[in-house]
């Protein structure tokens, strides 16, 4: 008897990419603004003014269109054929934000939203990562105008940088002066505001005065008499200011040799920022890591210390002073307007403070500076809702840069606003002096936002053809929605089966109460066979800065760095509640 035997037959499934087609509202939009099959300049400058809202675009506009898409082999001499003008739609100058700084630059600084990180040279947890100069640089690369530092004591009468009382390895004070220096204006010609957590004695802190002095340079912002609350982002381009708690006399009775027994700042008194009794039976582990610490970078020491100099005493040095006065909330926050200083306050602390005096915080941040950080618990240097911070009016609502999640997202979403240089104006109900705006409730005044989701393009270079799925291309889905002050929605788009270039042309609305403290959400994924959804690009987007009409939105990863290629075409209509309704 014969054995049966079978035969295994393998597929190998080529993916090819096909031309994505133009969806039919911009074929429309092609005829109604071309002649004869041809978009001319003018032509051109009547679309970008009629449809996408540009009113303000000029003939050099329409050039760097023109002159960006003449490498292409479709690009006719006279003008944009229907499939140039569709390549422009969907490339890099056809962005829904504003590249360019637009906003008013010449208010005083409690008036703007300040980009801020929280112990800026973390590279992770906040237990036993490593402190470095990387985080720094990468902060300030992104756009961060407000760097923190822990002050500590060293071995060699030296200061380090560290997470006191953990793990955490420590970065001699003199290497992050010198990466702020050498990035702290490559984004951005803004100021750049350095808080120091110090925890010096008095001869280490004359040290510091005498580094940052030497380092900056004329980039030092040095505080002058009742100057504060006159001086703007404007004013102060390409100077960095220092920020930190004024010292007492009590710090020079301080043991240097005993740098874990330091006392804490007030700060520190007033929240749980630093974990105290979770960190206590670390000390002794610490200790040994700082130690091995101290040999890091060996013999860098400041250039040219033995070089006479007139160094200003570390008071002088403090721009924006810091602290919470003797008594209560109410006692902080009736801090004389002619004094401009700065509040600092934990997650947990402006929570429950908004409960009892949400009007009054407002009124305190239209003159003074608000700073809020996360609680001590968030050892895994996640974040906290920034809105809370922001519909108060906290300027500093300092995060953890290293991470990810959805808050980190919103935050580099809300500055990406303003040209993306740091700094976003906050709106006027925050600072209007006779306006009674109460955070707590819902806004009356809101617009309507219409999102149109054409396509998407470019996973296949951004990614492996095998990263979605083994045998077949992805089944992409876009899930849209707002989040913000008294607003949070979702919604979602079909799912394209089988596509690197997916289509949908599906729409949605949303209304949006304040829409200059709330943001677009964009995910994209792959949805699997078994309900999952694969991670395929995101980006958070300022709702009021949106420019209308069609658009193409640059997609992101979990961190939010920009994918080189990945990117969907959408249409944005953003309109008053009463315009719509007539």
């Amino acid at each position: 008897m014969e054995q049966p035997f079978t035969v295994c037959i393998f597929c190998i499934r080529t993916f090819m990419h096909r031309v994505l087609e133009p969806p039919d509202d911009v074929k429309k939009l092609f005829q109604d603004y071309s002649q004869n099959g041809t978009m001319s300049k003018d032509d051109l400058l009547k679309f970008l003014s009629k449809v996408q809202g540009q009113n303000n675009a000029k003939e050099e506009d329409a050039e760097a269109i023109f002159n960006s898409l003449k490498h292409l082999n479709i690009f006719p001499r006279k003008g944009l054929n229907l499939e140039a003008f569709y390549r422009y739609l969907l490339g890099d100058l056809n962005t829904p934000l504003s590249p360019c700084v637009h906003q008013d630059m010449t208010a005083p600084l409690a008036h703007y939203f300040m980009y801020t990180g929280h112990n800026s040279y973390l590279s992770g947890n906040q237990l036993s990562s490593k402190s470095g100069v990387r985080p720094i640089k990468k902060a300030l690369q992104n756009g961060v105008r407000v760097i923190e530092l822990d002050l500590w004591p060293a071995r060699n009468n030296d200061v380090v940088v560290r997470h006191g009382g953990t793990l955490t390895t420590s970065v001699k004070l003199l290497r992050c002066l010198r990466a702020i220096k050498e990035f702290a204006f490559q984004v951005s010609e803004y100021p750049v505001v350095i808080t120091f957590e110090d925890h010096l004695t008095a001869n280490l802190q004359d040290k510091v005065a005498k580094m940052v002095t030497k380092t900056f340079g004329d980039m030092l912002y040095r505080p002058e008499t009742d100057e504060l609350e006159k001086l703007s982002p404007e004013s102060l381009k390409k100077k960095i200011l220092i920020s930190t708690k004024p010292p007492r006399e009590y710090l020079e009775t301080q043991d240097s040799n005993t740098p874990h027994e330091s006392k804490k700042s007030s700060e520190e008194q007033g929240g749980d920022e630093k974990l105290h009794s979770s960190r206590i039976n670390l000390f002794s582990c610490s200790s040994m890591c700082f130690a091995k610490q101290d040999q890091i970078d060996e013999g860098e020491q400041l250039q040219g210390e033995d070089e006479e100099m007139t160094i200003p005493k570390y008071r002088d040095l403090i721009a924006i002073p810091s602290g919470k006065p003797e008594g209560g909330l109410e006692e902080w926050l009736r801090i004389d307007e002619k004094e401009v200083k700065r509040l600092s306050l934990s997650e947990q602390e402006l929570e429950k403070a908004t409960r009892t005096y949400g009007k009054d915080i407002v009124s305190f941040t239209k003159n003074n500076l608000l700073r809020v950080y996360p609680k001590g618990t968030r050892l895994d240097s996640s974040n906290y809702d920034p809105f809370v911070g922001w519909k108060h009016g906290a300027q500093m609502v300092a995060f953890n840069m290293q991470g990810y999640g959805n808050h980190l997202r919103i935050m580099q979403g809300m500055f990406r606003a303003n040209g993306g240089c740091g700094y976003v104006k906050k709106p006027d109900f925050l600072l209007r002096e006779n306006d009674d705006f109460d955070p707590s409730v819902p806004s009356t005044v809101y617009k309507i936002l219409k999102v149109k989701i054409y396509s998407g393009e470019g996973w296949h270079l951004d990614f492996r053809h095998t990263h979605f799925d083994q045998y077949s291309p992805p089944d992409f889905l876009v899930k849209v929605g707002i989040v913000g002050v008294h607003a949070s929605e979702t919604s979602r788009t079909q799912v394209v089966k089988n596509s690197w270039l997916p289509e949908w042309n599906e729409e949605f609305k949303f209304e949006v109460p304040a829409p200059e403290l709330s943001v677009l959400r964009i995910e994209v994924n792959d949805d699997d066979k078994y309900g999952s959804h694969d991670f395929a690009g995101q980006t958070y987007l300022p709702i009021s800065e949106l420019r209308t009409g069609i658009r193409a939105v640059p997609l992101h990863d979990r961190t939010g760095v920009r994918y080189k290629s990945a990117r969907l075409l959408m249409r944005f209509d953003l309109k008053d509640a009463r315009e719509c309704s007539e």
